[in-house]
């Protein structure tokens, strides 16, 4: 695998922080003391699409004001102060580990709101507006809940006011989403608009059916207060979102593509590096691991070209993949059939590979229709796998066990409630997610596939490498887009040219790196590390090498920075292979 070989670049600039010899139990609980004092402040101030860990419905949606921003950053600079202070040589070993981990969640929201994100509050796929729409999917179980969700409907006008005022005052100093990323957001807008009847409206979804032993006249009463916020409030105020979007938001964005053209646009790339990569790389070094990565991956191509008998090049093979209607269905339930059948295969070898299994379950959904046009080809979480079953032809099978495989289990579905699930761990280690571990993971999870035999043929498999090339293509991309002045077509045709991802797919996702500088560096970055740790404890341990308590010890750490990985199974290794889980079997 030749993806293990590159590893040793990132070896240059990770470094693992040694555990204290000497631990004091006094420094632990000033420790704690500030890491639980904030996550309760961040919780209570969590915007309706952060992690918090709180299961209720709360009464008002979050303020994002300028005011709030600022407050914001005042309060994690105090923290950071707080935190240089705690001397880390007297942590425990657990409590230093923590340490690592939130020292870097309080830096990365710092550097947030030091570049005044907030007032980018729309990225590739998502939007302030949009992202809104999941309260309607929630699980409500009181009337309380009820309540409290009318009431966030009746602060849609105040919530929205606050994010286009901060979308004002970047449009003043040129830091927008470019022009381009932004073509067609509109209509997730609209589509609130233009329902049919309030009842068809997506925010009135939780009324359609109430709880069976709420009475007939709450259950009225409910129904009757969510039509009138629905039409009173969230529909005018999407009306002037809309006015707003359409006549001066969309018209004067940036014409650049590029992080680096936006205000102190080299420093701002570089924190985004930072923090979806959790590594101090310059982007010349990533664009240089991807461009080794894809001339690799295209060599494993090659041999399944020749195992299925392909006489042409990898363009001709491509167009055949792109184009033939063996991969492709016609149904949406099709495909929905397809990715259920993947996790159920991958079910049946999951005691092989896995000592422990996350209680939650996931079910698998179609992405809603007003979102699906630009939506990525699926996206999972706790309790659900969203496949994209709009434009069917650009929805290849022999992508979909990859797909499921990183979006269900063993990836985002299986290893984020195994974090939440993990009382081990502090809550900010349960609740959050730092993209190089979680899509490193994933990526990761694609890759073991083919050990596990999920696989059924060699264009499934190819299916899973070309994952793996558009993943490495990333970061040629994100860095020759934000970092050395690519076009939009220049990186199409990148992705065209290296991947077997269809040409609407290739358009969508390079419109999200164009919106989104730096996350697309975290998936495989983050999996070249975990496959250098695993090769690294196979190679230490020998026979005592367990797969099962190597996965463990991985996913046990909830989600981390590559370096505290890295010292993680360092540990393991000098512990003999134990599983994290050993004393409680």
């Amino acid at each position: 695998m030749r993806l293990l070989l590159r590893a040793t670049a990132l070896a240059l600039v990770l470094t693992a922080t040694s555990v204290p010899v000497f631990a004091d139990d006094a420094t632990d609980a000033v420790f704690r003391k500030i890491y639980e004092t904030e996550w309760a402040w961040r919780s209570e101030h969590a915007a309706a699409d952060e992690d918090s860990g709180k299961k209720d419905v709360a009464p008002r949606l979050p303020d994002v004001s300028k005011a709030a921003q600022d407050r914001k950053l005042a309060y994690w600079q105090n923290v950071l102060k707080q935190l240089d202070a705690v001397d880390t040589k007297a942590l425990s070993p657990r409590e230093a580990e923590n340490y690592q981990v939130y020292r870097y969640q309080i830096e990365t929201a710092i550097d947030g709101q030091k570049y005044k994100l907030y007032e980018r509050p729309v990225s590739g796929d998502t939007s302030f507006w949009s992202d809104l729409t999941g309260m309607a999917r929630g699980t409500f179980r009181t009337e309380d809940d009820y309540r409290n969700y009318i009431a966030q409907l009746n602060d849609i006008p105040r919530y929205f006011k606050d994010n286009t005022d901060n979308m004002r005052a970047g449009l003043k100093r040129g830091f927008t989403l470019p022009q381009i990323s932004l073509q067609g957001r509109d209509l997730t807008i609209t589509s609130v608009i233009d329902a049919p009847t309030i009842e068809d409206n997506i925010y009135y979804l939780p009324f359609k059916t109430l709880p069976a032993n709420m009475s007939a006249a709450k259950q009225a009463e409910l129904r009757a207060a969510a039509t009138a916020a629905i039409r009173d409030k969230v529909i005018p105020a999407h009306r002037d979102l809309l006015k707003f979007m359409r006549h001066d938001y969309m018209p004067k964005a940036t014409k650049s593509l590029a992080a680096y053209d936006l205000p102190d646009g080299r420093n701002f790339y570089q924190a985004q590096v930072r923090e979806y990569a959790t590594v101090d790389m310059t982007p010349e070094q990533i664009h240089q691991i991807g461009l080794d990565e894809v001339a690799s991956i295209r060599k494993e191509m090659q041999a399944i070209m020749t195992e299925v008998g392909f006489t042409g090049d990898l363009k001709a093979f491509l167009d055949f993949l792109r184009t033939d209607p063996q991969f492709y269905v016609t149904k949406p339930q099709d495909l929905l059939d397809r990715a259920a059948w993947t996790a159920k295969l991958f079910d049946g070898k999951a005691d092989q590979y896995f000592g422990r299994l996350p209680r939650s379950r996931f079910g698998i959904y179609p992405v809603a229709p007003e979102l699906a046009p630009f939506y990525t080809g699926g996206r999972g979480g706790p309790g659900g796998y969203w496949v994209n079953t709009w434009n069917l032809p650009a929805r290849p099978l022999y992508s979909i066990p990859a797909l499921t495989l990183h979006e269900s289990a063993p990836g985002h579905a299986f290893q984020m409630p195994l974090a939440m699930e993990n009382k081990g761990l502090p809550a900010f280690r349960q609740h959050t997610y730092i993209s190089a571990y979680g899509e490193g993971w994933a990526l990761y999870a694609e890759r073991l596939g083919d050990e596990m035999g999920i696989y059924q043929t060699p264009y499934e498999r190819f299916g899973m490498l070309s994952y793996q090339m558009w993943r490495a293509a990333r970061l040629v991309v994100d860095t020759g887009i934000h970092a050395k002045g690519w076009t939009r077509e220049q990186a199409q045709n990148f992705m065209l040219d290296n991947t077997a991802l269809s040409k609407h797919e290739v358009t969508t996702e390079v419109d999200r790196y164009i919106a989104w500088p730096g996350q697309a560096l975290s998936y495989y970055l983050g999996e070249m590390v975990i496959w250098k740790v695993r090769r690294k404890a196979e190679a230490a341990l020998g026979e005592k090498f367990d797969i099962r308590a190597f996965h463990d010890t991985v996913l046990e750490l909830g989600s981390v920075p590559l370096p505290v990985l890295e010292a993680r199974v360092d540990r393991f290794i000098a512990e003999g292979g134990k599983s994290p889980y050993a004393e409680e079997e």
